[in-house]
């Protein structure tokens, strides 16, 4: 199978990365493209929420010695590995998840940021598109625990602050050695500002607008992806999701 095209979707807190991220899931699959990894890449994990699924077990709740002492006699770490993280996917119909999640206890992300970089690593090789719900900033780019993304789409609300912080995040990807050419800027909950054709830091690839469907979701505890199909931010997405397929050159298409 050929390399997957790997989306990334940033941006600060509260702009809605993660419904952004569950609806292009939803939307690929409605266009008929599988097998699709699902990366829930905030500690604060939500993204299987927003999916409908039911995550027992994330990278964060491995204990570091298991990964020394409790490989089986005759098999290599590489295969432990490989093992375990198949046990830890969230398996549904034409999409997995895997999540970062929390550390047991106190103390340093390393682990779990170094298990997620070799989980997308092994994994990532047998599906067709990997869609990365990163934390507010950019440290899993900084710290290359999710390699360099075929897109990095920079999610904002629509007012200037906004649209300065996605100025910011450019900057700092571009000093991380991310081609500009790769980002492009989502603006979510979209009330018609800033206005077509303001100077905005990056290149604009989709409007979602505000919809009340979203919020009555998220109060009553029901998925994202149960939207309806009319709803305009399911609509929205699905013509972002079409645009995103061009720019990755039909390599999600199954």
């Amino acid at each position: 199978m050929a390399a997957p095209c790997r989306i990334a979707v940033t941006g600060k807190g509260g702009t809605g990365k993660t419904t952004l991220a569950a609806l292009l899931a939803a939307s690929f699959l409605s266009a008929g493209v599988r097998p699709i990894l699902a990366v829930d890449a905030d500690p604060n994990a939500n993204y299987h929420e927003a999916l409908g699924l039911t995550v027992r077990e994330t990278l964060g709740s491995m204990r570091e010695e298991a990964f020394t002492r409790s490989i089986p006699p005759g098999m290599s770490r590489t295969a432990f590995l490989a093992l375990r993280f198949r046990q830890v996917l969230v398996e549904s119909d034409g999409l997995d998840l895997i999540a970062m999640g929390r550390p047991e206890g106190t103390g340093c992300y390393c682990f779990a940021n170094n298990l997620l970089a070799e989980a997308m690593a092994i994994l990532q090789r047998d599906y067709r598109l990997v869609i990365i719900d990163s934390e507010a900033g950019l440290e899993h780019i900084s710290r290359g625990t999710i390699g360099t993304p075929d897109l990095l789409l920079v999610v904002t609300d629509p007012g200037m602050r906004g649209i300065r912080t996605a100025s910011r995040i450019r900057e700092i990807a571009v000093s991380l050695g991310l081609d500009p050419a790769t980002m492009h800027l989502v603006i979510n909950r979209d009330r018609g500002a800033p206005k077509e054709g303001a100077a905005l830091p990056v290149p604009l690839l989709g409007r979602i607008p505000e919809d009340p469907a979203v919020q009555e979701a998220d109060l009553e505890g029901r998925p994202l992806v149960s939207l309806p199909p009319e709803a305009p931010s399911r609509q929205a997405v699905a013509v972002l999701a079409g645009k995103i397929l061009a720019i990755c050159g039909g390599r999600g298409r199954g």
